[in-house]
This record gives structure tokens, sequence and C-alpha cells, in this order.
């Protein structure tokens, strides 16, 4: 195989069907695109049934295309992350990793446009972040729920409306922003800085006010993010977290027990966002995020000092909090179904307490004259009614 074979493979595979987000490929099974969420097959010709173990490989390795870096990544580690542009069709984020001695790939398509936060279809509040002039901004989820996407999406407001300093760190560089009102200095790991704690570390010398980390692995870099959001600048980064309550918790445990309560400080001094996502099948095909918001506030820090407890969650404390833009999974869910993007089996699926989202099922059900309950037909026995009355 040859660039332009892997070249042709990839664009069948894109175009084989609507709502296509990866390309898969692994030895043993078919060429595989994930589309609307779900693994659908792709046909090629000459036909490829099953994809060899050296197939796999030499796609991967022409992925690589010898770069050293990325070669002593995948020894090393066992995966690599890469970008790959298809001409001017699409760009990828693509993962080469080994499995059972074997080379398999998966490219995440990007978008080209960036979209709005209104055509993501996010919440209205969002639009208040590219407004904070310090402090620590989370978008949250797991991989695949779009984190990326919605800091572009705000990052793009932050470029349309504030004269300001970005430097993104990367890996890899997904969206291209262009210089609007903001001047945007983005770089990607490999080949402009060496790790996230690094090109942080440089950030600061680099007179930005607005810094986006790529994600937050490990507790140098978080360490120096906190650093930077308590001296001025607005950090924005992303964490493998599902809700805002195990967000402190993580961040929490890449710190010792004895670093604890300075930490809990650092963090209600700093944390001005956290956005948690998943994406939901949409009725018609295609998907759409939920999210829960939590903005600080007084309730918010002294949670963050003393920690949660029976009678008070940061679910309890985001559920009250919708004045200020606050807002849970279950509630975002609840107006997606009422709005009808979503149906009733996916909102129950998706929902972090179910009771709660059943209860707000039967009050849609209810303001619309539906019925919330599946029991027909009962009746008294008119025998027994009789009986009853005394006649």
């Amino acid at each position: 195989m040859k660039k332009p074979d892997i070249d042709y493979w990839i664009g069948t595979m894109l175009g084989a069907h609507e709502h296509v987000s990866d390309l898969n490929i692994t030895p043993g099974k078919p060429l595989q695109v994930e589309a609307a969420g779900e693994m659908q097959p792709v046909i090629v010709k000459p036909e490829v049934k099953f994809v060899t173990p050296f197939q796999a490989e030499v796609f991967a390795l022409n992925m690589i295309n010898g770069d050293k870096r990325l070669l002593s990544d995948l020894v090393r580690t066992g995966s690599c992350d890469l970008s790959y542009r298809l001409g001017q069709e699409a760009r990828f984020r693509v993962n080469v990793f080994s499995g059972r001695r074997n080379l398999s790939t998966v490219l995440r398509k990007l978008e080209t446009k960036i979209p709005s936060v209104d055509e993501l279809n996010l919440p209205q509040s969002l639009h208040k972040i590219h407004r904070e002039k310090n402090g620590l901004v989370l978008v949250t989820g797991a991989t695949g729920t779009g984190k990326t996407t919605t800091l572009a999406a705000v990052l793009d407001e932050i470029n349309n409306n504030m004269s300001v300093h970005v430097v993104t760190l990367e890996d890899p560089i997904e969206y291209s922003h262009e210089h609007k009102q903001a001047t945007i200095n983005q770089r990607e790991l490999g080949s402009d800085f060496d790790t996230f704690s690094d090109g942080l570390r440089a950030a600061l010398r680099q007179a930005p006010k607005v810094i986006m980390v790529g994600e937050m692995r490990d507790r140098e870099t978080m360490e120096i993010g906190l650093t930077a959001a308590e001296t001025g600048h607005v950090v924005m980064s992303t964490l493998h977290t599902v809700d805002a309550g195990q967000t402190i918790n993580r961040i929490l445990g890449m710190f010792d027990m004895e670093e604890q309560a300075q930490i809990r400080n650092r963090l209600a001094d700093t944390v001005r966002w956290i956005v948690c996502q998943r994406l939901l099948p949409k009725v018609g095909g295609g998907r759409v995020a939920a999210v829960e918001i939590l903005c600080i506030n007084l309730r918010v820090k002294e949670l963050i000092h003393n920690g949660e407890s029976e009678d008070k969650t940061f679910y309890d404390i985001i559920a009250d909090g919708g004045p200020s833009g606050m807002m849970t999974f279950d509630q975002h869910i609840l107006k997606l179904h009422e709005s009808g993007l979503i149906t009733e089996e996916t909102a129950i699926a998706y929902s972090s307490k179910r009771s709660v989202v059943a209860r707000g099922l039967d009050q849609i059900k209810a303001a619309r004259g539906e019925s919330t309950t599946a029991i027909r037909g009962l009746a008294m026995d008119q025998k027994e009614r009789t009986q009853r009355s005394g006649f």
C-alpha cells in the first residue's frame, strides 16, 4: 500500500455514511467508521473483507511517516498522537496504538469551521465565559464528547470580542484559529514543545492573557496551571471526568494528602467554570451535547473548601443555581427532551439521577396533557362497589 491507496481508503470511508466522526482500521475487522455513535462497515474496491495485520501496520506507519518522536512514543508508551490532512477535504486527529502485537489506527475527523456556542446548541450561560479576566475554566467529559469543540467555540468568542494575546498548547492542533480581535499563537506538542508542563511554563513568559492547554494530564501541569490562573491569566483546559464533583476530586487526587487543604483553598480562589459534557443520540440521526455547568459562587467555594456531605453536594448546589447560569445534566437532558431533540428512553439512559429525570418527564407529559402512567382500565368491580357501599 502506498499513500494514494491510503488516501483512497480514507476518502471512501468519509463518504460512506452520514455523520461520520471516526475512522477505524483494526486487524481482523473490515474498514469501519463511527457514524452517529455506531460502528458501520465500509466497502472499498478491491474489497477488504478483513484488514490484515500487514495492511494495518502499513497504514499506521504511513500515518507516522518516519517521525522519530512518534516512533519513540509508540515503542515507549504503546501509542502516539498526530494530525493528518487529506488534501483540502479534511483534517484528522490520529491515534496509532499497539494491541496483541498488531497496530491499529483511529482517525477522528476534525471540523474545518469553528462552530459557535449557539450552533452547538449549548446553554446561553456559556456566552459569559469569554468575559472572564482570570481563573480556571475546565471542560470535562469522556473521550469523544466534544470537549475540544466547546473550547474552540469559547476561544472563538474571545477572538471575536477581546483584544488579547492567546497561546494554545495542543496535541495535535485541531481547530485553526485566524487572528481577529485577538492575537492567537497555536503550538503543537512534539513540534513546538516537549510536554504540556514545559509548554505552559514557557507560555507564562509569552505575555498571554488566555492560555488554552489541551489536557491537564499530570500534577505538574495542574500546578503550573493553578499558578497561572492565580497570577491574572485565564487558563482553559480539559479533564476526563464525568461531572463537576468528580472534577474537583480528580484535581485533589493529583496532590498529596498534606497538600489537600492548600489545594482546596487555591481551587476555591481560581475555579471559574466547570462544564461537563455527554453526547446523546439525537432524534433523526446525529448527536447532541448535554452539559452540566458549574460556575463559582459562595456556596460552591464553601463546598470546595469543606468537601461534599450527604446533605450538601455539588449536584444540589448546581440544581439550585439556575439564576447564576448553572445546570445539572438532568436539567439539560429534560430541556433537550422537551425540545424534541432526544427520546424519553435516551433521557433516562443518560441521566445522572433517574428518579429526577423520571419525575421531570412526568411533569412534561402532564403539561402536554399526556398520560403519566402506562396503567390503563383500573376500575372497581361493580359487585365489590355495591358491597362496600352497604347496598
